[in-house]
């Protein structure tokens, strides 16, 4: 089971085939993630709708982008943090922001700040945050609702994450040139690409 094959919209199993079909038309092309999550239709299915569903959360999208490559950081998975570096980029994610979050250096802008922070603590601590920890993230203007939104997108990054881990997902050509070598881990997770 060491080596996943990367299913194409004819190789994966009937029950991934619109999905992946969906993701195809929607990106260009189908990203290597969603030729492992074919593998199993329910994992792929869930991971487009909560992917769909974390964009249409109160967060920015550079707030989104901030929390998905926080928790891909600190995961250590080079492929998301690659993906969401080209996603970052496009949605206009600040090249000094992104630049801080891909380095682990405190983000100058004091609000995206306390949401990195929040996010990051978020998964160090496996969902144990402090009050005082809540009370720093509704200080910085965030709420309630916020903070589930963060849940949310820590749910929907530990899915790639971990099959990214597992799977040694190779990195497309549309992100190699945001190529994430930061990992802390080096020898964590699966096969490194």
């Amino acid at each position: 089971m060491t080596t996943w094959n990367l299913l194409t919209l004819d190789q994966a199993p009937e029950a991934s085939r619109e999905v992946l079909g969906q993701v195809q038309q929607k990106f260009g092309f189908l990203p290597n993630l969603m030729g492992v999550l074919a593998h199993a239709p329910s994992t792929l299915s869930a991971y487009v709708v909560l992917s769909d569903l974390f964009s249409r959360t109160s967060l920015s999208q550079v707030e989104q982008q901030v929390v998905l490559l926080t928790v891909s950081i600190q995961n250590d998975c080079r492929y998301c943090v690659a993906a969401h570096s080209v996603g970052a980029r496009m949605v206009g994610v600040p090249p000094d922001v992104l630049a801080d979050l891909r380095s682990g250096a405190p983000l100058r802008d004091a609000k995206l700040e306390a949401l990195r922070q929040f996010t990051q603590k978020m998964v160090q601590s496996r969902g144990w945050l402090g009050e005082a920890d809540l009370q720093a993230f509704a200080a910085a203007g965030y709420s309630r609702q916020n903070v589930l939104e963060v849940i949310l997108g820590v749910a929907l990054k530990t899915i790639s994450n971990y099959t990214n881990h597992i799977a040694g997902t190779p990195l497309d050509e549309a992100f190699q040139a945001e190529e994430w070598r930061g990992c802390r881990y080096p020898g964590a997770g699966g096969v490194r690409t």
